[in-house]
């Protein structure tokens, strides 16, 4: 089936308006001071929580 009317130019935007990316949240790690994502671990440093820190790789150069 086809739709029976067309949608208008303004309707078709204002459903579109929640379509834009929005940029990532980012906090300061407590341990290291680098940028991370909230309620994950450090790429940097590997902390998590007071008592845990995860072991990270370091990049061979």
């Amino acid at each position: 089936m086809l739709p029976a009317f067309r949608q208008s130019p303004g309707r078709t935007r204002r459903r579109r308006a929640h379509h834009a990316l929005k940029s990532a949240h980012t906090v300061t790690c407590p341990n290291c001071g680098a940028t991370k994502r909230p309620h994950t671990a450090c790429r940097d440093c590997g902390y998590v929580r007071p008592g845990l820190q995860l072991k990270v790789a370091q990049p061979e150069a």
